[in-house]
C-alpha cells in the first residue's frame, strides 16, 4: 500500500498550502470530514447519469456500485458530472 505522501491525491489535500487549505476546505463546506479524504486515494466517478437521457438511466445505479466499492476499499468516492452539463432546450 502506498504511503499517503505518495498518492496523487495528496498533491490537492495534503501540502499546508493555500491551494491544499482551498481544497480541504470546499470538502469540509460540503460535508465530509478531515478523516474522510485525509490520507486516502480520491477517486473520481465520472457520471453521465441524467433524467433526460434515458439510454444513461442504468449509470445512476452504477455509479452508486462503483462508490461503494471505493469505499470499501479503502479510499474517498468523488462523483461528477462531465462538463459541459446537457441543458434542454
Amino acid at each position: 500500500m502506498k504511503k499517503p505522501e505518495d498518492l496523487r491525491s495528496y498533491r490537492w489535500f495534503g501540502p499546508d498550502t493555500m491551494r491544499g487549505f482551498s481544497h480541504r476546505s470546499r470538502m469540509l463546506q460540503m460535508g465530509h470530514r478531515r478523516e474522510d479524504f485525509t490520507g486516502k486515494p480520491v477517486i473520481a466517478i465520472v457520471n453521465t447519469w441524467s433524467e433526460i437521457n434515458p439510454c444513461h438511466a442504468h449509470l445512476r445505479e452504477l455509479a452508486e456500485a462503483v462508490k461503494r466499492g471505493v469505499w470499501q476499499a479503502g479510499g474517498f468516492p468523488w462523483r461528477f458530472r462531465p462538463s459541459p452539463s446537457p441543458r434542454p432546450t
